[in-house]
């Protein structure tokens, strides 16, 4: 696995040896970027289920000012740390160990709104319609945020009215889903 464009393109990214974590492959990261207009003007990134950090360190490279990134599991958290030490911006990153509600929470405790956020749980425990719920209660979410989410083919997302569909494609077994934060609607 590598980074695809930007800043860091063609370094190699370390990946966890496990059945616990997918990467996204680099096809899907490459396909998903440019569906987001490829370069970002700056801003904040979230990617809350890590992994190897992948995601995060692609947005950065790109354009993003600075990424959260945030998993469980020691081992995910070596790896997501030897890949954010490559890019040598260490700055440009902070590495949360802790479960997904614990870490929003604590990043809605410390002020943060994100404009993208990267939603790509381990398949065997889909959350992500309750961790979109989440973001819109705790004001984690700068206007017209972007949310990728991440799942398998038969997974299906309601996320509510507070976001729009903006794209939906499959690769193999893997679904990747787009949505624009709208903001709060009245019920």
């Amino acid at each position: 696995m590598r980074v695809i464009g930007g800043e860091y393109a063609k370094r190699t990214l370390k990946t966890l040896s496990s059945q616990l974590t997918r990467p996204t492959s680099d096809k899907v990261k490459e396909s998903l970027f440019n569906s987001l207009g490829q370069y970002f003007d700056g801003g904040r990134a979230l990617d809350l289920y890590g992994g190897s950090g992948a995601l995060a360190i692609e947005s950065v490279s790109r354009g993003m000012d600075k990424a959260i990134i945030v998993d469980k599991a020691y081992q995910a958290i070596k790896i997501i740390k030897e890949n954010v030490a490559m890019t040598k911006e260490e700055s440009k990153f902070e590495v949360l160990k802790m479960p997904d509600e614990a870490a929003l929470k604590k990043l809605a405790t410390d002020g943060y709104y994100f404009d993208y956020v990267f939603l790509d749980p381990p398949y065997a425990k889909q959350r992500i319609a309750n961790v979109m719920a989440e973001l819109v209660e705790l004001n984690l979410l700068a206007e017209d945020a972007i949310i990728v989410a991440e799942t398998d083919k038969d997974t299906e997302i309601g996320v509510g009215n507070s976001y729009c569909l903006i794209k939906e494609k499959k690769y193999g077994q893997t679904m990747i889903r787009i949505f624009r934060y709208e903001g709060v609607t009245e019920s």
